[in-house]
């Protein structure tokens, strides 16, 4: 028995709740993102902090895409799924010394540096090593991303990058910094982006931005804009894959490269969010005095984003094909918070019902946390369950 692409005879043979990773279309999805940016210099490095899942990886890294680490520990997982050092980025606004060191060891591709403090300390770990670090200097373009304020990155209240009135000041330290190279620049103004115009307004700070360069005799190789491309969380089974056309084709068509420069590109959720699910199953249906109450066994344990970012994730009833009614589905937690959404409507629910929370391969597994005392869920994919 099947629902969708989902094999839901094997679901029932497995412990709930568990993730659930439909590798096939990861698999379309890479090669629609390819197929946006062939013939051109742009490359592609997955934002690793999205999913780290050692299958989704192994099909990543099969794609030919890089890697985009906020952490040692991300630098470490990229390497160890093969992908070469040579296409690692490393970010990050608070690097540790054994973090730096890590990536010069390692000869990444360069380090996405965001402050004077930083770039002081990479010199020095570097000399120490003997090393040159390529630096592309995480630039704060003051650019609202006109989504959720949690997930904003490019305005100058925010903790990220360096803020354009000192960016004289730190291209004027280079000289006394002989173990850095500047290669680039780099910037990210948010995450779950829908509104296009947000890029385009980032390619024209850019182009300005570049002309500041020039006037000081500095030519970059490469440009880094991040990433940031939202997905339809309402309607995964309609887009299940981003509009990475009209993405890449914002940056085509107003970001003013220089002969020989390359363009780069962070992105994550719109990689894999919509290939996974938080598969769950319904411990009670509850009466409550003016609403009815699906309680699952997942709860923000495993998908924190409804109860962090009061995010909406598609609920499908996966047993049931009888008609809607209104529920409030929530978890097990002892938290008010631990709600997925409120009057919402579903197929009628009954205890032992299948239950799928959609577009979770971003930040549903890699966020899940042991709060209560809670096992980790395992994760299966579409290979194994077939």
């Amino acid at each position: 028995m099947t629902k969708g692409n989902y094999p839901i005879q094997k679901f029932q043979e497995i412990q709930t709740p568990f993730y659930y990773y439909d590798l096939e279309l990861l698999r379309k999805t890479l090669d629609d993102l390819k197929s946006q940016i062939a013939g051109k210099d742009f490359h592609v490095h997955y934002a690793m902090k999205a999913n780290v899942n050692q299958s989704i990886l192994k099909v990543i890294k099969e794609a030919g895409l890089g890697a985009d680490c906020v952490s040692g520990g991300e630098v470490q997982a990229a390497i160890y799924a093969g992908i070469s050092p040579s296409k690692v980025v490393f970010a990050g606004v608070g690097k540790a010394d054994w973090e730096i060191n890590l990536g010069l060891e390692n000869d990444i591709f360069c380090f996405n540096a965001e402050s004077i403090p930083e770039l002081e300390v990479i010199n020095e770990l570097a000399a120490a090593k003997g090393k040159i670090a390529k630096i592309a200097l995480r630039i704060n373009p003051n650019v609202s991303a006109h989504t959720h304020h949690y997930i904003t990155t490019g305005l100058n209240e925010n903790k990220f990058g360096i803020n354009m009135q000192d960016l004289n000041k730190v291209i004027d330290l280079f000289p006394s910094l002989p173990n850095l190279k500047l290669i680039g620049i780099h910037f990210h103004i948010g995450s779950q982006i829908t509104d296009m115009s947000s890029f385009q307004d980032l390619c024209v700070r850019v182009n300005e931005l570049q002309e500041q360069f020039i006037s000081k005799g500095i030519t970059l190789e490469h440009i880094n804009v991040g990433g940031g491309l939202g997905i339809n969380y309402e309607h995964p089974n309609h887009f299940p894959i981003p509009d990475f056309g009209s993405y890449f084709r914002i940056f085509r068509d107003h970001l003013q490269l220089r002969p020989n420069q390359t363009l780069h590109f962070e992105l994550g959720r719109a990689v894999v969010a919509q290939c996974g699910s938080l598969i769950s199953k319904v411990l009670y249906v509850k009466e409550g005095s003016t609403k009815k109450f699906v309680i699952l066994d997942a709860g923000f344990t495993d998908l924190i984003r409804p109860a962090l970012y009061q995010a909406y994730h598609r609920i499908e009833n996966l047993s049931s094909e009888l008609p809607d009614e209104e529920y409030d589905v929530v978890g097990p937690i002892c938290e008010s918070s631990d709600t997925f959404v409120k009057e919402y409507y579903m197929n009628q629910t009954k205890r032992g019902d299948l239950i799928a929370l959609r577009s979770a391969g971003a930040y549903g597994e890699i966020m899940a946390s042991q709060y209560n005392l809670r096992k980790l869920p395992k994760a299966y994919t579409s290979d194994e369950l077939k």
